[in-house]
């Protein structure tokens, strides 16, 4: 039986996907490639090569792989970031809205 240590009410998932970061709260809606680390029902962790401040309005697009599966398209706000390294910030995110 596993452990179940991860005290969340929503199982992660692990990814390892390309996705779209757009700055909802800049004037010019700034869009960043960045890398998902791990998405749940309610949050998602992406990897960037630059931090982003907290409660920063995001929109976040990660295309399918396949055409059975729809690409997903949320918006939510920064609540944590981690720097992980030089150029390597893992920032999470809480997702609001899917559309």
């Amino acid at each position: 039986m596993v452990n179940y240590d991860d005290k969340r009410n929503f199982y992660r998932m692990m990814l390892n996907s390309e996705v779209t970061v757009t700055i909802i709260d800049d004037e010019a809606n700034s869009k960043v490639s960045a890398t998902c680390r791990d998405l749940s029902a309610t949050g998602i962790a992406i990897e960037m090569p630059h931090p982003l401040e907290i409660n920063t309005a995001v929109r976040i697009s990660v295309e399918s792989a396949n055409n059975a599966v729809q690409p997903l398209d949320a918006k939510g706000k920064v609540v944590r970031v981690k720097e992980e390294g030089t150029d390597c910030y893992l920032i999470g995110v809480n997702i609001t809205e899917i559309d």
